[in-house]
């Protein structure tokens, strides 16, 4: 009989000293152990200018733009997998579950980076000239993948995009 509670015991006994990082240093690791001291200077950084006062947190509403602020590209379907909310209000996010956050995103594999998407773009790029059709590329921003609004399609052109030549083509690689 006290065998049997004891095996019982066991796995939550070792759950609850697994916390503590003195008994169990290797149990205690998680993602956001592997950021070094200066990634997560930045975080906190990033995380005191979206604070919202007297809450010790922001709200998950803006998790997306935290995580891009700090050179990440998550999906938004990744965002909400991490615990983003699609409505302000819904949701506070603090410090140590933002660190984690960050952690998660920067070792997603399901982001790209701006080589990856200049890669994509040449695909369209029938002459390979570095021009690509202007009405595709709102075409493949309106209907294809995380999907833009018309409004935010339109913002990005205006924002992004250069003139059209006399062909209906944009250049899709900007020299700065």
């Amino acid at each position: 009989h006290d065998l049997a509670v004891f095996c019982r015991l066991i796995p939550r006994e070792l759950t609850l000293l697994s916390h503590c990082g003195k008994c169990f240093p290797k149990l205690h690791t998680t993602m956001a152990d592997t950021l070094s001291k200066k990634e997560i200077e930045k975080i906190k950084d990033v995380f005191m200018l979206f604070e919202e006062k007297g809450v010790g947190g922001f709200d998950a509403f803006f998790l997306g733009t935290l995580l891009r602020s700090l050179g990440l590209n998550p999906s938004c379907a990744f965002i909400e997998t991490l615990g983003g909310t699609t409505e302000p209000g819904k949701k506070t996010v603090n410090l140590d579950e933002f660190i984690a956050y960050y952690a998660e995103a920067k070792n997603n594999k399901d982001q790209g980076v701006y080589e990856d998407f200049i890669e994509c773009l040449k695909l369209y790029d029938k002459l390979e000239n570095g021009y690509m059709p202007a009405a595709e590329l709102t075409h493949y921003l309106l209907n294809l993948g995380e999907r833009l609004t018309d409004a935010e399609c339109d913002e990005v052109c205006r924002d992004c995009m250069d003139e059209e030549d006399d062909d209906g083509n944009i250049p899709y690689i900007r020299e700065y």
